[in-house]
């Protein structure tokens, strides 16, 4: 077994890296919305 400071650890890294994947979708949704209302208005 690990120790709890090892499972901290990990826990802590995977929180970031979900922190950092949810903030890049985020960003990747609200770009493919920017890009859909300026196709829509240059139409």
């Amino acid at each position: 077994m690990s120790e709890p400071d090892d499972t901290d650890r990990i826990r802590s890294r995977q929180r970031s890296r979900a922190l950092v994947t949810a903030l890049l979708l985020g960003a990747l949704v609200v770009l493919f919305y920017f890009i859909a209302i300026a196709k829509m208005s240059g139409s």
